[in-house]
């Protein structure tokens, strides 16, 4: 897990081992490798030995692994202290003592905490504040099969918004968007992330490597974006501290800040 907010992250099955040096390949800047839902109930032991078996070092990613109060997650929990094993997804994440005792179990591997429920929701604050815990990410689809809903992205913007608020009181990067199902309708993929971002998320779950190149699109700076970067930086040194306009607009701090976090974020 870097300093910079990775964008993309893409599920690959556990149980499909023919797959995990392709899905590190795709551009993903995470691979998830997942040992939840992903993976059938009478797979679930001979997946976690084939991941074991591969895992390394040299080929970092991140686990998700079966929610605590499962009969898979202590067996889970300790393939996590695996070389290579760089930061964990706890799945169907709903109370925050299950994050720290996994935090200490972990030993420093970064958590990333799946919202899927309406527990989750109701304890997000608790959850964001939990020891090891570096970012939340959206379940959409749990979530809707929890509540009896049928919702479209812009239906379910009062949860995505708590999860926006949430990681910011709690100093977490910004969080994780749940994924798309469209496989084909990649303009689909690339709308609803771009969508995401507006509204405050770092980054979108795929689950197929077609997803990922629109994702990181999305999720980085424009060459347009640059660009106004770039002239209002310029606009507001030229002007020595003075009161500056740029395109009939006034450059004043926020704007300045905007600036420069674009031009940081740059890749």
């Amino acid at each position: 897990m870097s300093a910079t907010p990775h964008r993309s992250y893409l599920f690959v099955p556990g149980n499909r081992p023919e797959r995990f040096d392709k899905a590190l390949a795709s551009g993903a800047d995470v691979v998830i490798v997942d040992l939840e839902d992903a993976v059938p109930p009478d797979q679930k032991v001979a997946a976690r030995a084939t991941v074991a078996a591969w895992l390394s070092a040299g080929k970092p990613v991140a686990l998700r692994i079966n929610a605590a109060d499962t009969e898979w997650f202590a067996d889970d929990v300790a393939l996590c202290r695996s070389p290579g094993v760089a930061a964990v997804m706890l799945a169907k994440a709903e109370r925050a003592d299950d994050l720290a005792a996994l935090a200490a179990q972990c030993l420093g591997v970064p958590l990333i905490a799946l919202i899927e429920s309406a527990a989750g929701f109701d304890q997000l604050g608790a959850i964001a504040a939990a020891p090891g815990v570096r970012r939340l990410a959206f379940g959409a689809i749990d979530l809707q099969l929890d509540m009896n809903m049928q919702a479209t992205f812009s239906e379910l913007l009062f949860f995505r918004s708590q999860l926006v608020l949430t990681s910011k009181i709690a100093g977490l990067q910004n969080p994780i968007d749940s994924p798309s199902t469209a496989i084909e309708d990649l303009q689909e993929v690339a709308a609803d992330a771009q969508a995401a971002r507006r509204i405050g998320f770092g980054g979108k779950l795929c689950i197929h490597p077609r997803q990922v190149e629109h994702v990181n699109r999305a999720f980085s700076p424009s060459a347009a974006e640059l660009a106004w970067a770039e002239r209002v930086l310029a606009a507001a040194d030229a002007s020595q501290g003075a009161a500056v306009a740029l395109d009939g607009k006034m450059i004043d701090k926020p704007v300045i800040l905007r600036a420069q976090a674009l031009l940081a974020a740059r890749r």
